[in-house]
């Protein structure tokens, strides 16, 4: 095995307490962390060590000592799990792409699982049965949108990096080939590569750069700006391709099915989308509700928005532009029978936005987040109001062989 190598000296701020730089040591895994990253302990200190699995035993290197925990290298495996595969990238533990190609699939969802229901334990003190996280069909070949880059090439300079970061890095790696991205990416992969050199043999960057690659209906495109579609379900979806949206596709039907399920059991008539981005929880759920509003910080997403409402001859949705913070003052629907999809960026809701959606009280609450520990944050606050009880916690793997859970967490009023 190949692994990574780190400066034969100390860095000048290195503690060594309690190991020595590159001191090696051997030790059990006992668990994986959000990160990604094995972790174990000796005589009760902490090691963490990316790409060693549990169940376990490793030799580690270390490289970094903080006050009640360590980082480690991995160096070797002397007693590996049942669950350890293959990776298929021959680049995995040197891109920083991927953290699990080494570890079996069915164990990343029971681990991935495990870790929604560990967060929300001990970052929210909230005890509940989590639902055992929703495979994606594709656990390779998945990945819609990629985004490489590249350093500023030398004048002249034609054999340069173009790829992903290195792990634990800010270097550029050269990639070739993802095997995570569809096989339609990797096929304009080399062409789009062989244009760069082109064009930084000629002279012509001044700077590095990020290269977008999506594929949707209408193919591959690098432009940013290009209207593009995807299909959901029975909706046809229209977006700048530099926007965000899903890049799982293959799962994305499942994902937001149970999200608009969730939000219109009970009874509910009105749908609010607080952070609706081009409309697709709120388009998805539309004839399950008499009126739907999203709404979006961007004007942009909010016209994709309308215009989908109308070239899906939905005419139920109303979308407006403004701050999720403001949005209940343009609420008219009854509370009692409104439903809420939120969907927040990854630093999660403010507190704003939840006091004031606490002050509103729908009928339920439908929670999605692409990072479980800023959701169960969020959680704890709805729930210490006293209004609200958790029913339904389910993980979806939108990422395979990646650390990254997308969790929808459904709340109901008492």
């Amino acid at each position: 095995m190949k692994f990574e190598q780190r400066p034969p000296r100390a860095p000048r701020k290195f503690k060594p307490v309690p190991y020595a730089y590159h001191e090696e040591i051997e030790l059990e895994v006992s668990t994986l962390t959000n990160r990604g990253e094995g972790l174990g302990r000796v005589n009760g200190w902490v090691v963490m060590v990316p790409f060693a699995l549990p169940g376990e035993r490793i030799v580690a290197r270390i490289w970094f000592n903080e006050k009640n925990f360590s980082r480690g290298d991995l160096v070797r495996v002397l007693t590996p799990s049942p669950a350890r595969v293959e990776p298929v990238c021959p680049l995995f533990k040197t891109c920083g792409g991927c953290q699990y190609q080494n570890l079996s699939y069915e164990s990343q969802l029971a681990w991935k699982t495990q870790q929604v229901r560990e967060l929300l334990e001990r970052l929210a003190k909230i005890d509940v049965a989590v639902n055992p996280c929703h495979g994606s069909p594709k656990e390779y070949g998945y990945r819609t949108k990629i985004t490489p880059h590249f350093e500023k090439p030398h004048a002249g300079e034609s054999d340069f990096p173009i790829g992903f970061l290195r792990h634990n890095s800010r270097s550029v790696i050269d990639v070739a080939n993802c095997p995570i991205a569809t096989d339609a990416i990797n096929a304009e992969f080399p062409k789009i590569r062989e244009k760069i050199r082109e064009k930084a043999a000629a002279g012509e960057y001044d700077c590095g750069a990020t290269i977008l690659m999506r594929e949707t209906l209408e193919g591959v495109t690098t432009d940013a700006n290009a209207q593009v579609s995807e299909r959901v379900g029975d909706l046809t979806l229209r977006f700048l391709a530099g926007d965000f949206f899903q890049n799982n596709p293959f799962v994305l039907p499942e994902f937001v099915g149970f999200g608009v399920r969730a939000a219109s059991s009970g009874g509910c008539k009105y749908l609010v989308d607080a952070y609706c981005g081009s409309g697709l929880f709120a388009l998805s759920a539309a004839k399950l509700f008499a009126r739907v509003l999203g709404v979006e910080v961007s004007t942009f997403a909010v016209e994709k928005a309308r215009e989908n409402a109308r070239c899906n001859n939905l005419g139920n949705c109303e979308f407006v532009a403004g701050s999720s913070e403001t949005i209940f003052a343009q609420v008219a629907f009854p509370p009692s029978e409104t439903a809420i999809i939120i969907d927040p960026p990854r630093k999660g809701c403010t507190p704003e936005f939840i006091s004031q959606m606490m002050e509103f009280s729908p009928r339920r609450i439908v929670y999605v987040s692409c990072a479980p520990d800023t959701q169960a944050r969020d959680l704890k606050i709805i729930l210490d109001s006293g209004k609200y009880e958790l029913e339904e916690v389910q993980p979806f793997d939108l990422f395979p062989q990646t650390r990254h859970i997308e969790n929808i967490a459904v709340l109901n009023h008492k």
